[in-house]
């Protein structure tokens, strides 16, 4: 099939340009992506067993930061092979169906970041506004629920993306000129009118990003009139030092999807914004959490004495 020519049959492959022009750096920034993808993973499932072989870190704040390590590594192993392939060999096919299963499994991880950012966020409200009925409100039940409702969520979003994509026809050019298939290349793709899913994109940021963003916006500005009736400078810091890690996350990752859909940038600049919350991102999640956080950085100390000295998993526990 010729990856250049527009003609009305069926798309079956796609063609990702990735990124042009990267002849004499091309090695170096294949070797750099996969140096920060075993960083990512390794990064995320150290925290992952850290807290799950830590007793003292079986809270509701730390259970919601094993779901965000997941929900970055599910991201990053979504995108980063496939780039690499396609950093490689300057370009390269990828099945239509395989196409869309990636661009769905992305739609979830990134939905399911946005709704964890915003239940922390809502967690550290509680825990700083309300600390007599934190543990009333806030359990390890509660967290269960809330993240089996937001798979449900997101599985009917892409279910409705699923149907509405199904009745499409996608008759080509077949090259997409980025380095994952996301919605508005893989909608070029199509020779049917595709305002119907476009329409369904736009009411679904409402409550997948807007909604939450609004309700981490509205906890925070509760807890920083909180943190300022503290009278003691130390009490203050102390505080807010137990949010610091959770709003420099949100920071970092609503900053650059801000930066990506809400201003209009060149293809270039979109990639490389797209590189940033889909790579870096997840790199920087259990970074932050560790550098801030003094009992992850306790308890990986304890772990990594235990393991030192041959004991078996259970005994990690104690």
């Amino acid at each position: 099939m010729d990856i250049v020519s527009k003609n009305c049959s069926l798309v079956t492959e796609i063609f990702l340009l990735g990124f042009q022009n990267l002849q004499n750096s091309r090695i170096f920034f294949f070797l750099l992506l996969l140096v920060i993808y075993c960083l990512t993973l390794c990064g995320n499932l150290l925290i992952i067993l850290v807290v799950s072989y830590s007793r003292s870190l079986h809270a509701p704040m730390f259970f919601f930061l094993t779901q965000l390590s997941f929900s970055d590594i599910l991201l990053t192993t979504t995108i980063v092979p496939n780039m690499l392939r396609v950093l490689l060999h300057e370009g390269s096919f990828v099945s239509f169906v395989g196409c869309l299963a990636q661009y769905y499994v992305f739609v979830a991880s990134e939905a399911l970041e946005c709704f964890l950012l915003t239940v922390m966020s809502y967690d550290r409200y509680q825990a700083i506004c309300h600390p007599l009925h934190y543990t009333m409100v806030i359990s390890i039940p509660f967290c269960i629920k809330t993240v089996l409702l937001f798979w449900l969520m997101i599985f009917c979003v892409i279910l409705m993306f699923s149907v509405t994509m199904g009745q499409y026809q996608f008759c080509g050019p077949n090259v997409i000129d980025h380095f994952f298939c996301d919605l508005d290349p893989i909608l070029e793709l199509s020779c049917s009118d595709t305002s119907i899913v476009k329409l369904e994109s736009m009411i679904l940021v409402i409550p997948i990003v807007l909604c939450p963003f609004t309700v981490i916006i509205v906890s925070y500005v509760y807890i920083i009139f909180t943190i300022l009736k503290i009278p003691s400078v130390t009490g203050r810091q102390k505080t807010f030092s137990t949010c610091s890690s959770h709003l420099a996350v949100v920071s970092v990752y609503y900053g650059a999807i801000i930066c990506m859909y809400l201003f209009p940038n060149t293809e270039r600049v979109k990639k490389i914004l797209s590189l940033f919350y889909t790579v870096l991102t997840p790199l920087l999640n259990p970074i932050i959490y560790s550098l801030n956080n003094r009992d992850i950085k306790e308890a990986y100390r304890k772990l990594k004495s235990k393991m030192s000295s041959g004991l078996p998993m259970g005994f990690l526990k104690d």
